[in-house]
């Protein structure tokens, strides 16, 4: 595999891993109060700051994989990520992965 098809692959592989490491997310994605979770993990009340149910680009900071992929998962690119939005994207990137040919190794 040269450098040049390695790169793409590099920042495809890290959008997946940071989309994939947030189904707590999907989980809790209802508002309610902030509940800690096993393993130090952040639920969707506690990144909602000002629980009005959705999570701004700003709240998502706190998270190094939701700031990455706020763009791509904000649907309807308000500023603001719902859980259906949210819920929706991990799908997509999950339906993505188990679908996705085999690469070659040279």
């Amino acid at each position: 595999m040269s450098n040049r098809n390695r790169k793409p692959l590099i920042a495809v592989t890290a959008a997946l891993a940071a989309a994939l490491a947030l189904p707590a997310f999907a989980q809790s994605a209802s508002p309610q109060p902030a509940q800690a979770q096993s393993g130090g993990g952040q639920t969707w009340a506690s990144v909602d700051t000002d629980s009005d149910g959705s999570i701004s680009k700003q709240e998502a900071q706190v998270n190094a994989g939701l700031s990455q992929i706020f763009d791509q998962a904000d649907a309807d690119t308000n500023g603001k990520l719902t859980p259906d939005e949210y819920k929706a994207f991990v799908a997509k990137q999950q339906s993505g992965a188990a679908g996705a040919p085999p690469q070659q190794q040279n």
